[in-house]
């Protein structure tokens, strides 16, 4: 595909003003061509629709679609853009369940169409960096600290409460989109505690031990509670040293020197990952890894779950 690709936005939420609309822009292979909302906000002169129902009706030329909304209602509009024949970009979590994005895998292979589960915590910079890194290392233990304020990050965001909202797993599994690209053994749940306040469907904090199969100890800690300084870190401890990324993975640490800094802006991120979703479309392939989303959907299955005070915002 020679021409840009023409890709409409659906879900015209904050991460899709912030992050998707700027990637695309910046990116000459790509050519933003629609939005789609039932908030009824346009960008520019651009077309905009209010369902992708009606986007299909208008006979709207698009080759792909960039997916913004909450997890719990994309099943349907993603399997209705695959049956257009449309590329589909879901952003994370891909799904608010594992069967269905399995189900929108084979719609896309059944379509030759180019499904791309984005993972953008893996395009930090301080990511594949530590992947080579630990690659030559022995994993001795691992600790995951994801601690932010929900108030600062997803203001306004009821539906991060409801079921399928994921709760603290929202962000949660942006550290486990890293550590599963960065750690060279698969690892499981072990044991799982879930703090759910006592108005909300979804947690707030969340104590999660993992095992690799080689052995090594993974801890998790979320905590959608934490004020002042916000912590988005994993520390790896090898045979040879200790490996740190830290602000969501954009900076890197061994053994206290710093590799690679970087803002806390996800500047590099989105860019990357529609880079990416070009390059999957233009190879003619799909990219879904699952295991971020496998792993949440272990914890939430295995969780002893206690109940502490109402959420309110």
């Amino acid at each position: 595909m020679s021409k840009p690709i023409r890709i409409a936005v659906v879900g015209m939420g904050k991460i899709a003003h912030d992050q998707h609309l700027p990637a695309i822009h910046a990116d000459p292979g790509l050519e933003l061509v629609a939005t789609v909302s039932r908030r009824g906000e346009s960008v520019g002169d651009l077309p905009h629709f209010n369902d992708i129902t009606e986007l299909a009706a208008s006979g709207f030329e698009v080759d792909a679609v960039g997916l913004c909304t909450p997890p719990q209602v994309r099943w349907a509009i993603a399997q209705f853009a695959i049956e257009q024949g449309w590329h589909t970009f879901l952003e994370k979590p891909p799904g608010e369940t594992l069967s269905e994005v399995i189900a929108l895998q084979e719609a896309a292979k059944a379509q030759r169409v180019s499904l791309f589960a984005s993972w953008h915590s893996r395009y930090a910079a301080g990511v594949e960096p530590a992947r080579e890194w630990l690659s030559k290392r022995t994993i001795e233990r691992v600790t995951i600290t994801w601690r932010e304020d929900v108030r600062v990050w997803h203001p306004g965001q009821t539906w991060i409460w409801e079921p399928g909202g994921f709760g603290v797993f929202d962000p949660g599994i942006n550290a486990l989109s890293i550590a599963t690209r960065i750690l060279p053994s698969p690892f499981f749940v072990q044991r799982c505690e879930l703090d759910m306040p006592s108005n909300r469907d979804a947690p707030i904090a969340a104590r999660v031990a993992f095992r690799d199969t080689s052995g090594a100890v993974i801890d998790m800690d979320l905590d959608f509670r934490q004020e002042g300084k916000q912590s988005w870190d994993i520390v790896v401890r090898t045979d040879s040293g200790i490996l740190t990324l830290s602000e969501g993975g954009s900076v890197l640490h061994v053994d206290g020197t710093t590799d690679s800094p970087r803002g806390l802006d996800l500047a590099g991120e989105y860019p990357g990952l529609y880079r990416r979703f070009a390059d999957i479309i233009r190879e003619g392939i799909s990219d879904v890894d699952l295991r971020p989303l496998r792993l949440v959907a272990d914890a939430f299955l295995c969780a002893r779950r206690i109940e502490v005070e109402p959420f309110v915002e």
